[in-house]
């Protein structure tokens, strides 16, 4: 088995997420797992990264969360 240092997943993962919003705009949760391909619990992870680095937004419309870039 070949084990993988936590942060290089998170880290490559919070780029995937990135570049999807980066390239679709905002978007909720459930749409980001379709673009990227992750599942749930990766993109919380990557979204977890993303927001300590200050690089999205979280806005609540009705009952999501619509997470976009920072400008």
């Amino acid at each position: 088995m070949t084990e993988i240092a936590v942060e290089s997943v998170f880290g490559i993962n919070a780029g995937i997420v990135w570049e999807a919003l980066n390239k679709n705009g905002p978007s909720a949760i459930d749409n980001l797992v379709k673009m990227t391909g992750l599942s749930r619990e990766l993109v919380f992870g990557a979204l977890g990264w993303l927001g300590r680095e200050n690089k999205i937004l979280l806005e609540k419309r009705g009952r999501a969360f619509i997470i976009s870039l920072v400008p």
